[in-house]
């Protein structure tokens, strides 16, 4: 520690050499707890292995437990407002791999009939695709330049029609590249043993690191793995999370656990003011205007 004069130093924790210019420390791979010069890892590597674990754990549920700022479909980027959770309400355009609401693609569509207009995407604004064959061939373009959307859709074909080695190689590139979609998928994969063999700490693994992106599905389902396992504080934070996210799900699975004395009043209280937040966050003229014509 420093003694208020003198500016704290970097140690080894093996050896206790100085970090120095010409000697540069490198952190834990696993936690921030401590540094080691060249060499000196492996050595240190039954000393630390506890509490390194220990911390590792911490910081991982941090990140897991952290309120993610959006859910893993983020805005649409036209209007600019929340995705909604429900996939049937937007649309991947497949020149550009964008996904809009259906409330901007009404509006173009309104746009374009009104003004007689060629048909186009409503973000990059070239020309939709006039046959099958030509939105397939904008897709797989899509796919060879490794647009993670577009890799994991291609997942979700293969899927479909039983390839399951197939689909698993593209929902891991697509993962790869960040796609929390994916990383759903795959831990679904790993769960049912489609396309590779089943996994439980990989399956885990994946529903986290989609949880994290903001999948309100992931995070139910780790709820469910806490409640099997009758960890009730994790669950609930893991609901609480989702909820927020505006998935109602959550909020049902969160108000029966109130019904059961699991969850505290004010703890669901505070639950359902977010998701309520979170659902009208998502609501517009535009939307409301698609919802009824679809209806009609």
């Amino acid at each position: 520690m420093s003694d208020g004069n003198a500016v704290d130093k970097l140690c080894c924790a093996s050896c206790g050499i100085e970090e120095v210019d010409d000697i540069k420390l490198k952190e834990c791979d696993a936690c921030d707890l401590v540094r080691y010069c060249s060499g000196c890892q492996r050595e240190h590597k039954s000393q630390h292995e506890e509490a390194c674990k220990k911390r590792a754990a911490e910081l991982r549920d941090e990140l897991l437990f952290r309120q993610p700022d959006s859910s893993h479909r983020g805005d649409c980027p036209i209007c600019c407002l929340p995705m909604p959770l429900d996939r049937s309400k937007s649309t991947i355009m497949t020149c550009c791999s964008i996904v809009i609401c259906d409330g901007c693609e009404h509006a173009n569509q309104m746009r374009e009939i009104e003004g007689k207009l060629q048909q186009t995407c409503p973000f990059c604004r070239k020309p939709t695709p006039s046959t099958v064959e030509e939105g397939d061939k904008q897709r797989m373009k899509r796919v060879e330049a490794n647009d993670p959307v577009s890799m994991r859709n291609e997942g979700v074909d293969h899927y479909d029609k039983g390839d399951y080695s197939s689909a698993f190689e593209c929902f891991t590139k697509s993962a790869e590249l960040g796609d929390a979609e994916a990383h759903h998928s795959l831990a679904l994969l790993y769960h049912k043993g489609h396309g590779v063999e089943k996994d439980r700490g990989k399956d885990i693994y994946h529903m986290e690191e989609a949880a994290i992106g903001g999948h309100p599905k992931a995070r139910s389902n780790l709820a469910w793995h806490e409640l099997k396992n009758d960890n009730i504080e994790r669950a609930v934070k893991h609901l609480i999370v989702a909820a927020t996210l505006g998935c109602d799900l959550s909020i049902k699975a969160l108000m029966r656990m109130f019904k059961e004395g699991d969850v505290k009043k004010e703890v669901l209280a505070a639950a359902l003011r977010a998701h309520q937040a979170a659902v009208d966050a998502t609501k517009s003229p535009q939307r409301e205007a698609a919802e009824q014509y679809r209806r009609t």
